[in-house]
């Protein structure tokens, strides 16, 4: 039975094109990178066997959501055109509607244009904005207007420049200012399911994503679902001196921790893994909190 969400709960409930999903256990994203240009080579998909096989791992798997992503996000990457992204995307979207008909489908894009168009096109049920709509300034009324659920990612600047904007009076405090602000914005815009992730990775140092993965419940204040995207991450490799292919173990680690301190989705490159991790901090917190 679903819960009714209520004003002084954290809601507990997000509506796919008019299904309702329960986040009584997390929810598992499974990433679909369709670009040639990422931190970790083994989630580069690029051809229709790869990509429908990555589709079809996913879902068998346990994920519930599938983020396409053809826009490189990393530290540095290129920035590329709204119709190379479209390009990339349209056809991907075009295989997997004949095959997963009925898949939960992501697009991470910070482009309103794009979140239309695969939504109004090819039935996408959340968009995933890195920049919670700071690089578009028409993404929160089109978002509004599509009635999808928004993951509304916290970043200094764009992916080519965020690494050099690391500085904070106070990281937490300025991260929970950010998103009061991007949350009121969206609410008045009319968005209903909003999620909101913190940006591991997004214009922080090493020692700055270890200080928001311990204060991470802090974001509960918010009463909104939360996102933690740790996969392989530099915060791992680097820490441990090795390479984002040695980086699993990591990976399973910060995605407990993750969970233990309020996580609701976990966005990741190795499903099977996640969905254990999920398992296992369940039947902790059903047994000993």
């Amino acid at each position: 039975m679903i819960s009714k969400d209520t004003f002084f709960s954290k809601k507990r409930t997000l509506n796919f094109a008019g299904t309702l999903y329960e986040l009584s256990s997390p929810m598992v994203m499974g990433i679909l990178n369709i670009t040639p240009d990422s931190f970790y080579g083994g989630s580069q998909y690029t051809t229709d066997t790869a990509i429908l096989k990555r589709c079809e791992s996913i879902l068998s798997e346990g994920g519930t959501i599938i983020d396409i992503g053809a826009y490189s996000s990393r530290p540095g990457a290129e920035h590329i055109s709204e119709e190379l992204e479209l390009n990339r995307l349209l056809p991907a979207l075009t295989l997997i509607r004949k095959e997963f008909s009925n898949a939960l489908l992501s697009v991470d894009t910070f482009r309103s244009n794009v979140a239309k168009v695969t939504v109004q096109d090819f039935g996408v049920q959340m968009i995933n904005d890195i920049s919670a709509g700071d690089l578009d300034e028409n993404m929160l009324e089109t978002i509004a207007n599509l009635k999808v659920p928004y993951v509304m990612m916290h970043m200094k600047g764009n992916p080519q420049s965020m690494q050099q904007q690391t500085e904070y009076q106070n990281l937490i405090k300025d991260i929970l200012s950010y998103f009061a602000d991007k949350v009121a914005k969206a609410k008045k815009a009319g968005i209903h399911d909003i999620i909101i992730d913190p940006g591991f990775g997004f214009g922080k140092t090493l020692e700055q994503n270890y200080l928001l993965l311990s204060r991470l419940s802090e974001l509960r204040i918010f009463e909104l679902p939360v996102l933690a995207g740790l996969s392989r991450k530099s915060m791992i490799y680097k820490l441990l001196d090795t390479t984002p292919d040695n980086a699993l173990a990591g990976t399973i680690s910060l995605n407990t921790l993750a969970l233990l301190n309020g996580a609701d989705i976990l966005r990741v490159h190795d499903v099977k893994e996640a969905i254990d991790t999920v398992k296992i901090v369940n039947a902790y917190k059903n047994s000993y909190l």
